[in-house]
């Protein structure tokens, strides 16, 4: 289980632990002296998205540039904040969590980069946010495949392309 501490890991050789590439391996560097091995799971087939956007259709229907303006300012943000000046939103991350030390955050945007956690594959043509139904679709098949999900459901009435994939901030990688 995962208990937000190092420490078991650290003092057992043998174990394992589950975390985020952006955090438990800087901590158990700090606390245990040494570089963690790290299995990402995307790395093993598990290529579903790890954070969505939802909205409710109404909003949708009546409000759709609103939703617009937010999925494009999001990605706009991923973009400055990785390829640009962050330090005013790295001050105000430190603000509301006093632990925060520069060195972590330094780290978590290397990780962020180096493992492509937000801006990889698709997003390298469509823009931060990027998501397809091919994708969408391989991940529901396995949650089939899997007994977790039942089969026949019509997933596309589950989510909506229209406000993303039109490469929104591309010009701000730097």
């Amino acid at each position: 289980p995962y208990t937000f501490n190092p420490a078991p890991f650290i003092a057992n050789k043998k174990s394992i632990q589950q975390g985020y590439v952006t955090s438990e391996p800087f901590a158990v560097q700090k606390a245990g002296g040494f570089v963690p091995n790290q299995f990402l799971l995307a790395d093993y087939g598990w290529d579903t998205y790890a954070t969505t956007v939802e909205v409710m259709q109404d909003t949708i229907d009546k409000r759709p540039e609103v939703v617009q303006c937010f999925v494009d300012g999001s990605a706009k943000g991923w973009y400055n904040y990785l390829y640009g000046d962050n330090k005013a939103a790295n001050d105000m991350i430190k603000k509301d969590n006093p632990d925060m030390t520069d060195e972590q955050i330094a780290f978590s945007i290397e990780q962020l980069k180096k493992f492509g956690v937000v801006d990889s594959g698709d997003t390298e043509k469509l823009g931060i946010g990027a998501m397809t139904d091919a994708r969408i679709q391989s991940f529901y098949d396995k949650m089939v495949k899997a007994k977790v999900a039942q089969p026949g459901i019509d997933i596309k009435k589950a989510y909506t392309l229209a406000f993303i994939n039109k490469g929104v901030g591309l010009e701000l990688k730097k």
